[in-house]
């Protein structure tokens, strides 16, 4: 099963990835994107994209480590396996994803939506979400066809501020001052 090519026409969601290899025995460090941070840990099979192929992986083990995650992985068992997977992306299947709540949305489906003030203007578009820490996430919206400047806006991704996010439509609307 371990380093199993994956159908690449099979749509995946990126949770994270692997940072460096932790210790001589294959573990590996893990980013995740999930929140919480340990939710990546809720899925027995990781698909890796080494060297531009996704692979199946099994997790055998893992545990806090620092500010991030270690995990072991089936078939990796020594420190040059694990930094051979070094800054490779983890995914899932995209259909293995729990359904989410009507106002909950993955941050992969806000990228390259367009972000609209209350009044209409184009602000841009969200280039990524990042955690900015305390559990707070941040949308860094960037220039696009028709925006009101070229400005880039690091906009907090919290209720008060993003008041709609409409997937079909494509757009976010935001009470953001277009000048801050």
């Amino acid at each position: 099963m371990t380093g199993q090519h994956v159908n690449s026409e099979q749509d995946i969601t990126i949770l994270g990835k692997v940072s460096t290899a932790f210790g001589i025995k294959g573990w590996v460090k893990v980013y995740s994107y999930t929140q919480p941070m340990t939710n990546i840990l809720e899925y027995p099979v990781w698909l890796l994209n080494v060297n531009g192929q996704w692979k199946e992986y099994k997790l055998r083990d893992s545990r806090p480590q620092g500010k991030g995650l270690a995990a072991a992985l089936e078939g990796i068992n020594d420190r040059d396996q694990a930094l051979a997977l070094s800054q490779v992306e983890i995914g899932v299947p995209t259909s293995d994803l729990p359904e989410l709540d009507e106002n909950e949305h993955y941050w992969f489906q806000l990228e390259g939506l367009k972000v609209k003030h209350t009044d209409g203007q184009l602000l841009g578009q969200v280039k990524e979400l990042f955690d900015s820490g305390g559990g707070n996430q941040v949308m860094v919206v960037t220039q696009c066809e028709g925006s009101v400047d070229k400005q880039q806006r690091l906009i907090p991704f919290v209720d008060a501020i993003v008041l709609d996010v409409d997937l079909d439509g494509g757009e976010v609307q935001v009470d953001w001052d277009p000048d801050f």
